[in-house]
Formats: C-alpha cells, structure tokens, sequence
C-alpha cells in the first residue's frame, strides 16, 4: 500500500509535527508500506530526518497549497492520501483565507480519484475563543462551520475525542466519521518511581503557551504551593504558540529571579524521558480545550499523575480512556492549590494515579493505533478492488480469459492476500 502522509513534520516545528513524527516512524516499520510525506517547507534550512522520504511542497500561508499539494500527489499516484491536521493547519486567522483553502485539499484530492482520510484533532465548536483574539466571532463560526463541512467530504474521517465524533454526526450529519485513540508515542518501559520527590517534587507544565495554554494561573498559584509545600519546584517546558511570538520569553524574563522555577524551553524528543521521569506531576491550566491532551497521554507513556482544569473534553478523555486526573475548576487560582498541595501531600496517591495512568498508556500504543487506521485503509482499497472486478461477474464461465480479464481490471488483484 502506497500511502502520501500530509502534516507538518521535523525539523518543522509547527502544530501536530511531534504527532507527525510518531505515525511516521510507526508506518515505515511494516515493510508492505511505501510512505511520502508532504509537509510544509522549512523557514530555515536544516537537514530532513534520516530514514524518511520527505517532500517540502507547500508553505504556511500559502493561497496555492491546494495546487501544490495536488501536484505532488499526481506525482506520486498513492492509495491513500492522510492528512493530520487542525484548523490551522496552513494558517492563523490572521490569514483566514489561505487556512480555508488549504484545508479544502483533502476533497480536491478526492475529487480527484484518491482515497482521503483525515486526523482532525479539534472542532471550533469546542474551543473558546476568549484568548485567541479571534474578530468578528460570529463569522468566525460560521466560515469553521463552513469548513466543516467540506472537510467531510473526505472519505472517511477520524477525531480524537468521542464528544467530537457525536458533534460530527449530530450536526452535521457526517458519514464514516472514526473515534480513534490518541496513542501514546513510545513503546511504555516500567517507571521508576524512585526518581522523583529526589528530593525536590517537580511540578511540570509543558506545552505550546500564549492562547489557551496561559502562565498566569500557575505563576499566581505556584508561591502558595511553595509555602505549604517547601520542597516543591515548578518547570515550565515548551516554547509559544505560533501565534503568540514572545509571550514565553516574557514570562521567563519576569520570573528569572526565583530560582524554585526553571523554564526549561523546547525539550527535544531524547530529552522528554527524563523529563516526565524526574516530576511528580504534570498540570495542564488551561482555558480551553483544542482537541485530546499529549501532554496527559504523554503522563500515561510515564505513568505521571494529572491535575488539570475541569474542561469537559478533558474530563471526557479521562473518563473513557482510564485516566487518574485530578480536577479544579476552571481559571479559580484556589482550587488549583488545594489540588496540588493535596496530591504533592500524598505520596501514596500518587503512586496510585500513576500507576492506573501507565495502565492505561499500555492499552494505547502507537502501534496499536495505526494499526486501526490500516484495517481502515485496506477495507477501502479491498471495496474498492471488488466493485472495479464487480462489473465482469457477467462472463460466462466458459469464456477462455475470463481470469486474464479480472487481473487486468485491477493492477492490486494479484496482491490480495
């Protein structure tokens, strides 16, 4: 199977890139696969990661990514064409025009003759808009309600939170629209729990910040931790969101002189081991939600325990995927301390939330995953074989050729196994 995977990829290091990388890796080990992928080119030059067929063919903010996409997918001639993507996949609103038409590339590549499948990791209708600076909500909405719906004009479809499959069905009527976990991205080695409160207990934050993901909370909140909680330390990783130049940088800058906090930046891929490895918990204080957590399922990969706001996509993904997840309400500094305090209080607890959060990461690896989105795939293209061969059921069965003519009608029939 022949397959073209759209999506940012490293060494990009846009939305999704990481995600890209680990449904990549786990393709290119099943030697019945041939993968391409199609990401955006790099601001910088650096070299591509080995082991990878990677092609560079469209730009972010780009009004011809639908040409340029295309163009490379006649090239390649592929059965399946995967696009991972959000709403701002090919760009922000403050370029709203080339985000719409390069998220109508996956029905142009169906138009076009070829098996379409998307990863859509969030929904408008579940996101605040109260940080993103969104004008004019109302049109907003509606042109996201709009996309939508040329979205599932794709073959089949598949979100990451079952909330976002009942919206996609209830509203907008979708058709073969796939509940599909999120995955962990490693195959998940026994934690050793030994590591933390060593004697410090870290509590990490860790993210795209700027939007939804926002500091203020946990900068306010993190001092009264500390004074009922004396060995307790903070570590914030990540780096902004695309859209939000600077805002990291300034709140390292105005937290530089306590030395209980450590921002720590990008963390690459080798590093985030350790990372979760040495912390106690990890805290997710955000407005709103954009889709499933990889930071919570990244806890569940290092059996980590999570105490985040009480969003219901959240709470949603906690329940149904097994999750120890502690809760406060949303944006009350109070209770996010009361939280914290309680757990870093209680070493027994967390022994027991991470311990179920690791079980849980067992039950979603990524091999698992893809997995389901290849029965998926193969399904189509078997469908697809049957009805082309369908039409010379017809022959009689004295006709001489008559095997000849149904391996003809189909260049994959003699590789059904």
């Amino acid at each position: 199977m022949k397959i073209c995977f759209v999506g940012t990829f490293p060494p990009s290091g846009r939305q999704l890139n990481e995600y890209a990388f680990h449904i990549a890796r786990e393709l290119q080990k099943d030697p019945l696969l041939s993968l391409t992928i199609l990401s955006d080119e790099l601001e910088s030059p650096a070299p591509e990661l080995p082991g990878f067929d990677v092609v560079r063919c469209w730009k972010f903010d780009s009004l011809t990514n639908p040409f340029r996409i295309l163009r490379a997918i006649h090239k390649i001639k592929p059965d399946v064409v995967w696009f991972n993507l959000v709403f701002s996949s090919f760009g922000t609103q403050y370029s709203p025009v080339a985000a719409f038409v390069g998220l109508c590339t996956p029905a142009l590549a169906r138009l076009s003759g070829y098996y379409t499948h998307i990863t859509l990791h969030h929904l408008m209708e579940h996101v605040d808009f109260t940080h993103a600076n969104i004008r004019q909500e109302r049109l907003f909405r509606v042109a996201s309600s709009i996309t939508t719906r040329i979205l599932l004009m794709a073959n089949s479809l598949s979100v990451l939170l079952p909330g976002y499959r009942r919206t996609l069905i209830d509203k907008y009527r979708g058709q073969d629209v796939h509940f599909r976990a999120h995955g962990i991205f490693s195959a998940p080695a026994q934690p050793d729990y030994s590591r933390r409160a060593n004697p410090h207990q870290r509590i990490l934050a860790i993210g795209h910040w700027g939007t939804y993901k926002r500091l203020e909370l946990l900068m306010e909140a993190f001092p009264k931790i500390a004074e009922r909680v004396p060995n307790a330390r903070l570590v914030i990783a990540g780096a902004n969101h695309h859209t939000k130049a600077g805002y990291w940088e300034s709140m390292a800058e105005k937290y530089k002189h306590d030395s209980r906090i450590e921002f720590r930046g990008y963390v690459a891929e080798e590093d985030i081991p350790d990372l979760y490895s040495t912390s106690s918990i990890l805290v997710m204080p955000y407005s709103s939600s954009t889709g499933s957590s990889g930071p919570a399922h990244q806890a569940c990969e290092f059996g980590l325990p999570v105490i985040s706001a009480d969003i219901p996509e959240f709470c949603e993904m906690a329940d149904y995927e097994g999750m120890a997840m502690d809760f406060y309400k949303t944006g009350n500094v109070e209770d996010f301390v009361e939280k914290v305090v309680a757990l870093l209080e209680a070493p027994e607890r967390q022994l027991h939330m991470a311990e179920q959060n690791f079980s849980a990461g067992l039950r979603m690896t990524m091999p698992e995953v893809v997995h389901r989105y290849l029965r998926t795939f193969d399904f189509h293209r078997r469908a697809k074989l049957l009805a082309s061969i369908s039409r010379f059921r017809v022959l009689p069965g004295w006709v001489p050729s008559r095997s000849a003519v149904f391996r003809s009608a189909s260049a994959d029939f003699i590789h059904w196994d």
